[in-house]
This record gives structure tokens, sequence and C-alpha cells, in this order.
């Protein structure tokens, strides 16, 4: 009697593989659309090729374990999109030459999410952080100066780390003008629920900051016309990803700057 023949087990790849491969695949679609003139020592077509590779040997993985690729063209192009008029940089600000980038070209705000490091023994409490975690010395040491002669700051803090970020963000040349509360939301419109240290946590703040041109030191500086009359310092936003922030946060500062120029300092894993 013949043994009845077993159907060969596919194996799926995981849907960390994939989304990592449409990231890839994305950050070559920004890159090739770049303007890198100002740079002549950015080699654009190895990062491009490199890239490629890369993607090339995760699909040959996946495919010589018989991994099924249908869903890699079913995933949200969206979750992983560069913002439009905007170009991805991936690198460590530790060693970044912002002075390069400033000679280039200035910004009208900085938006920054530093990675900080929790310094609880169970920081997440099971939840695993999925980016390098900075020091302050290190977040301290970005030069952020080079890339803004005037205008504003955005810094998302952590509640052990807000009375460093003000002083920081003075050595910085800023003066603290005000806060943005982010209260997370569930898709249902309900109150989302994090991890805390000593209550649980539904909200996280956004600092901001501003520079003015001949500003004294600690000097509250008035806000530019712009400005006025058209920020609000509460955000509903969804709850997305790790460390992702709400979209509304650049709808904001679109509303009070339109048209200015946005440079973002980010960890990675977070939006672009």
């Amino acid at each position: 009697m013949e043994e009845e023949e077993k159907p060969v087990k596919k194996l799926m790849p995981s849907r960390v593989a994939l989304e990592e491969m449409k990231k890839k695949l994305v950050t070559v679609d920004h890159l090739r659309a770049a303007n890198f003139e100002e740079f002549d020592d950015v080699d654009l077509a190895g990062i491009i090729q490199n890239l490629e590779e890369e993607v090339y040997d995760m699909k040959m993985k996946a495919e010589s374990k018989n991994g099924n690729l249908e869903d890699f063209s079913n995933l949200e192009y969206e979750d992983w999109k560069c913002p439009e008029h905007s170009v991805p940089i991936r690198t460590d600000v530790r060693t970044f030459d912002f002075k390069a980038l400033g000679r280039c070209m200035k910004f009208d705000v900085i938006m920054m999410d530093p990675p900080w490091q929790l310094a609880s023994s169970q920081p997440t409490r099971g939840v695993a952080i999925g980016y390098h975690q900075l020091a302050n010395q290190h977040i301290a040491n970005i030069p952020v100066h080079e890339v803004q002669d005037e205008g504003f700051i955005f810094i998302w803090v952590i509640n052990a780390r807000y009375d460093w970020t003000i002083e920081q963000m003075k050595k910085w040349g800023y003066t603290f003008v005000d806060e943005i509360a982010w209260v997370k939301m569930t898709v249902n419109r309900r109150l989302a629920k994090n991890h805390g240290y000593y209550l649980q946590h539904g909200k996280e703040i956004c600092v901001v900051g501003y520079k003015a041109k001949g500003q004294e030191p600690g000097a509250i500086p008035p806000p530019p016309e712009v400005w006025k009359k058209r920020g609000i310092d509460v955000i509903y936003g969804e709850r997305r990803g790790q460390s992702q922030k709400p979209e509304e946060i650049y709808k904001l500062i679109e509303s009070v700057l339109p048209n200015g120029t946005c440079y973002k300092v980010g960890k990675i894993g977070s939006e672009g």
C-alpha cells in the first residue's frame, strides 16, 4: 500500500521581514527622486544599489523556504511612505554632519523625537523597545543650531526628562514658549492607556521653543504674526505604532507656518 504523499508545508515569511522590505523599497523610491547635488560626497547610486541588493537577498531567503510573497504587495504603503516633498536621511545623529546640511539650507522648524534612555530597571514592563536609546549627553551634543538661525523647535519629552529638556533648549539658544499635549485615542475614539511609573499614561507632551535673531537669553520673544491665533495646545490623535507621533502635529505646524521647511530628528521606527 502506497503511503499518501503529504503536502509540502509552506513557510510564510514573517510580516516583520515583509515590512522591512517595503521600507527599503520606499527609501529607494525617495532617494531616486531626491536632489543631492549639494552633497558632493554622497554616493547616491551606491546607496540605492546596496538597498536593492538587501531587498533581493531578503526575497531569496523567503523563497528558499517556500515562502509566499503574495502578501508583500498588499502591505499598507501609507504606513511607510515618506511625506510629500520630504527626503529621508537614515543616519546616526551622533556622527551626522549637521554643519554641511546647514550650509545647504536653514529650517523654519525642527522637530525632535529623541530616543530617550529609560532609567528604570523595568522601564516598559514587558514592552520591547524597537530602537536604540541615547543618554542625555548624546542628545545634548546634537548641534541643532547648525541648521536653524531663527524659528521653532518642537521636542517630544518623557516625564523624567521634562526639566532637563527645558534647560537643554536654553543651551541650544531657544526660549521655552509653550507645550502641546497629545491625548492618545484608540481607533474607537476612546482614551488609549499606556504603562507609566506611578499612573497610567494617556498623553504625551511636546515642548515648544523659539529662537529669534537678536534675542536676549531668557527673553520671551513675541510670536510671529503668522503664528497668532492659529495653533491649539491639545491634540486628540490616534495611537499608532511604537514611537509614531500623530499626524496632527504636522498639520498644526503647516497651519501656523505655511510653506515653511521642517527638519525632523527622530529615532529609527518613528514616522518620516
